[in-house]
C-alpha cells in the first residue's frame, strides 16, 4: 500500500469529503428508487387485481418493468455521452415520474401495465446513470466502498420495498404507492440538476446503438414471457431468449455504434469474464427468493410474513458481508471474489437438501450463504471491471454492470420457472410439487453457478486487464 492509498485516503471520511457527500446521497436515492419500485408490486398486485380486474396479468407487471429497466440500463452509457450526465439523469427522474403517475391514475389494467413499462425505463436509466456517476465522480480507491453502499441500499430495499407497499395499502390505497414514488422521483430529478452540474456536459457521442437494443429487446422479451408459455415450450422460449442475447454480444463489435465495451464478449479479458460472472451468478441465485416463500408456506405452515423474513436471510447476509469487506485491498479483493463464487455453489447444494424437510437453521444458513456470496464478491468484481475499462468505454462499461445484473435476474427467474413448472408447480401447489420444486429450482442452475465461478476465478487470475482491442 503506497502513500497515496493510506487507510485515511481509502476510508469513509475521505470518500465523503471534497463535496462528494451530496453526490453519494443522490446515487443512493437512485439505487433505492430502482430497487424498491422493482419489488413493490409483490404486495400491491392483489389490490391492483381486485380494483382493475387484472389477475391474469400479474406477471406482466413485473415482466414489463424488467424489459424497460434492462433496455434503459443498457442504453444509459451512450445517452449520458449524448446528453451529458446531468441532463440525462434529471430526465430519467422525470420519466420515472411519468410512469408512476400513469399507474396511479390508471382506470384499467392496460394503462397500469404501460405505466409499469415506463417506470422500468425511468428506473433503468436512473440506475444506469448512477453507475456512470460512480465511475466518473469517485476515485478508484473508493469504488469498493461505494459499491458496498449500493449493495446495502439494495439489501434494505429487498426488505423494505414490499413492506413499504404493504403498509401504504393497509393505511390507504395502492395508488398512493405510486404517488409517493413519483414525489421521490421529482426530488431526485431536481437534485440531479444541482448536484451533477460539474459532471460534464453533452459531448454528442457516437449515437445510440439501435440495432443492438432492438435485438436485446427481443431476447429479454422472450425470456420475460417464458412462464406464460405452456409446458416444455417455456424451456424453448428461455433458450431462444438466451441465444438472442448471445447474438447481441456477437454483432456489437461490428456495429458503427457499440452498446458494450471492447471485447465485452471475450472471456479472456477482465471485462468479458467479469460481465459473464455477474450474469451467471445472478441467474443462479433467483430461485430461492421466488420459490422459497410458497414452499415454506406449503410444507412448514409459515405465514407469508414469516416466509418473507426467512427469505430475508439472503439480503441481510448480502448487506452485512458487503459492509464487512468494503475496506479490503491488495490480494484480499481477489480472495473475496473467489470465496463468494465458491459460497454460491455451496448454497445451491445446501438448499435443495434442506428446504423441504431439513432443520430451519440449515435453510437460513443456505440463504445466508447465497447472500454473502454476493456481498463478499460483487463490489470487487465491479471495481475490477471499471478499472479495466478504457476512457472511451468508461460510460458504457459502467452502465452495463446494472444491465448485466438485471438481465441475469430475468434469465435466472425464467430458468427457475421452467424447472419449477416441469416439477409440477404449475399444476398447483401441493406437498409433492413443493418438494420436487424445492430440489429442481436449485439443481437446474448449478451449471450456471459453476460457470460463474469459473469466470470469477478467471477474472482474478489470467484474464487480460485491458478492454482495448
Amino acid at each position: 500500500m503506497g502513500a497515496a492509498d493510506t487507510p485515511e485516503r481509502t476510508g469513509w471520511a475521505d470518500l465523503l469529503a471534497g463535496g462528494r457527500l451530496p453526490q453519494f446521497a443522490l446515487i443512493c436515492l437512485g439505487v433505492w428508487l430502482n430497487a424498491a419500485d422493482a419489488l413493490v408490486t409483490a404486495t400491491i398486485m392483489p389490490s391492483v387485481g381486485a380494483d382493475l380486474g387484472g389477475y391474469a396479468y400479474f406477471s406482466w407487471a413485473t415482466a414489463g418493468f424488467l424489459v424497460g429497466a434492462i433496455l434503459a440500463g443498457a442504453s444509459s452509457g451512450r445517452l449520458s455521452e449524448l446528453f451529458g450526465l446531468r441532463a440525462a439523469t434529471a430526465l430519467a427522474g422525470l420519466v420515472m415520474v411519468g410512469g408512476c403517475v400513469m399507474s396511479a391514475l390508471a382506470p384499467d389494467v392496460g394503462l397500469f401495465l404501460l405505466g409499469r413499462l415506463v417506470q422500468g425505463l425511468g428506473s433503468g436509466w436512473i440506475s444506469g446513470f448512477a453507475m456512470v456517476a460512480i465511475a466518473l465522480l469517485f476515485p478508484e480507491r473508493h469504488l469498493a466502498r461505494v459499491f458496498a453502499a449500493v449493495t446495502f441500499i439494495w439489501g434494505i430495499a429487498t426488505v423494505l420495498g414490499p413492506l413499504f407497499g404493504g403498509i401504504v395499502v393497509e393505511q390507504g390505497h395502492w395508488r398512493d404507492v405510486f404517488w409517493l414514488f413519483a414525489a421521490q422521483s421529482v426530488v431526485f430529478a431536481l437534485a440531479a440538476l444541482v448536484l451533477l452540474a460539474k459532471a460534464g456536459g453533452a459531448g454528442g457521442g457516437p449515437g445510440v446503438p439501435w440495432a443492438q437494443l432492438g435485438v436485446l429487446a427481443l431476447g429479454v422479451s422472450a425470456i420475460a414471457v417464458a412462464d406464460l408459455v405452456p409446458g416444455a415450450w417455456s424451456a424453448g422460449m428461455v433458450l431462444l431468449g438466451l441465444l438472442v442475447l448471445a447474438l447481441v454480444v456477437r454483432i456489437d463489435p461490428r456495429a458503427r455504434v457499440r452498446l458494450l465495451p471492447h471485447r465485452a464478449g471475450d472471456l479472456t479479458t477482465v471485462v468479458g469474464s467479469g460481465y459473464f460472472a455477474m450474469f451467471a451468478m445472478t441467474a443462479a441465485s433467483m430461485g430461492f427468493a421466488i420459490y422459497g416463500p410458497p414452499i415454506l408456506q406449503q410444507l412448514r405452515g409459515f405465514s407469508p410474513l414469516w416466509a418473507g423474513y426467512a427469505i430475508g436471510a439472503e439480503s441481510l447476509a448480502w448487506t452485512v458481508a458487503a459492509m464487512a469487506v468494503a475496506g479490503a485491498t491488495g490480494l484480499w479483493d481477489a480472495r473475496w471474489i473467489r470465496f463468494g463464487a465458491v459460497l454460491l455453489v455451496a448454497s445451491l447444494v445446501v438448499l435443495p437438501l434442506t428446504l423441504a424437510d431439513g432443520h430451519l437453521a440449515w435453510v437460513l444458513a443456505g440463504g445466508a450463504m447465497m447472500g454473502a456470496a454476493f456481498g463478499f464478491s460483487w463490489a470487487f468484481m465491479s471495481r475490477r471491471v471499471l478499472a479495466a475499462l478504457s476512457d472511451e468505454d468508461r460510460a458504457i462499461g459502467s452502465s452495463a454492470i446494472m444491465a448485466v445484473r438485471q438481465t441475469g435476474a430475468a434469465a435466472g427467474a425464467a430458468i427457475s420457472g421452467v424447472a419449477a413448472n416441469l416439477a409440477g408447480f404449475s399444476g398447483g401447489l401441493t406437498d409433492a410439487s413443493a418438494r420436487a420444486t424445492s430440489v429442481w429450482v436449485f439443481v437446474a442452475v448449478i451449471p450456471l453457478a459453476l460457470a460463474g465461478a469459473w469466470a470469477a476465478f478467471r477474472l482474478t487470475g489470467g484474464a487480460e486487464t485491458a478492454s482495448l482491442p
